[in-house]
């Protein structure tokens, strides 16, 4: 699957699998090891599942890739969102771009904007995303804000999208990847599997429990300053939920003339790259679509709002690594988040 081969420009994840480093092959009469390797959305996949006897899914999942590319990938022109987004009103949305839609509003709506899944416009201009962009001067963005803000996109009782200016432009890269992990996971429920591990591009779902090794699904999130090669910052326990992760500290362009550095985050409410703090967010919610949104917004928003917004989130804890006003690296983490680290 190579329709979201972009994918990293705009978000990407921080979080290691360690699940599948720790299973053995099960003897007779145990639970048998399946496992599905291989590249969609523009990243890898690792998929770990549990049953009594040996189960091929590779045509599940390929399946499930390939209706998410057709309905959301900006990297394929025949897709659906793609169609929107050259000016097609003909296009009737499937009930996973609505479900996806659904949640990207309530997002934005509890976010105060922050996550807006209109700012590829921005992203683009920025020279961030597949456009042709490059850096920018204020007039410019003050033009391009008009065609930022989901609250201008609506959608008719014939289910096709309406956007405010013809000029807007739907992403959600953002939130897609997350949504289709999700997805595998309702395939694999429906196959009857109880214990399992799905991991794109570092984004995860786990079920049950590993109980080939007799624990929770461990998993782990890279040191975001570690610029080459991988470290871990910490591993936890996972049980029924899903994390996904994001980071400002790898992705960014510098203005040769000025020498000044932009991070790949937009703040949708201004514009402008945001030269934040913040270093990664990494969340734990019941599905990945909404930790994979929120850890977005988590990297544009300011770390006291970050830290108001998740107490009153049911269900979600996150961990969020910064610097303080000294340039230490600082970390703030609530305490169910906590709660799943696996000791030394």
């Amino acid at each position: 699957m190579k329709g979201w081969s972009k994918f990293k420009l705009v978000k990407y994840a921080t979080v290691l699998l360690l699940g599948g480093l720790v299973l053995s092959c099960a003897s007779k009469g145990e639970l048998k090891r399946n496992t599905a390797l291989g590249e969609a959305l523009g990243t890898t996949y690792s998929i770990i599942y549990l049953t009594q006897d040996s189960l091929d899914l590779q045509q599940e999942i390929d399946s499930v890739f390939r209706v998410v590319n057709r309905s959301m990938s900006t990297y394929i022109p025949e897709s659906d969102i793609s169609r929107i987004n050259s000016g097609d009103t003909t296009v009737v949305v499937d009930a996973m771009f609505r479900e996806v839609l659904e949640l990207s509003r309530e997002v934005y709506d509890k976010t105060q904007g922050y996550f807006d899944p209109t700012v590829g416009i921005l992203v683009n201009a920025w020279g961030f995303g597949p456009g042709a962009g490059g850096l920018t001067d204020s007039v410019h963005i003050a033009q391009l804000k008009n065609y930022v803000g989901l609250d201008k996109i609506s959608l008719t009782e014939d289910n096709r999208i309406r956007r405010a200016y013809p000029e807007m432009q739907l992403d959600f890269n953002a939130i897609a990847k997350g949504y289709a992990i999700d997805r595998l996971a309702v395939m694999l429920d429906e196959r009857g599997v109880e214990n399992y591990l799905v991991e794109v591009g570092g984004e995860i779902v786990v079920r049950g429990t590993n109980k080939v090794k007799g624990q929770r699904w461990v998993v782990g999130i890279d040191d975001p300053q570690v610029e080459v090669g991988r470290r871990l910052k910490t591993t936890l326990f996972l049980e029924n939920e899903a994390l996904a992760s994001s980071g400002n500290y790898r992705k960014f362009r510098i203005d040769s003339i000025t020498g000044e550095k932009y991070v790949h985050t937009i703040d949708p409410t201004t514009g402008f790259t945001k030269n934040s703090h913040v270093l990664a967010a990494s969340v734990i919610a019941p599905t990945c679509a909404e930790a994979d949104a929120y850890a977005t917004a988590f990297m544009a928003m300011d770390l006291e709002d970050s830290q108001k917004l998740i107490t009153g989130l049911s269900g979600m804890d996150c961990y969020i690594i910064y610097l303080d006003d000294n340039g230490e690296t600082r970390e703030f983490m609530t305490s169910g988040f906590k709660s799943r680290l696996q000791k030394p």
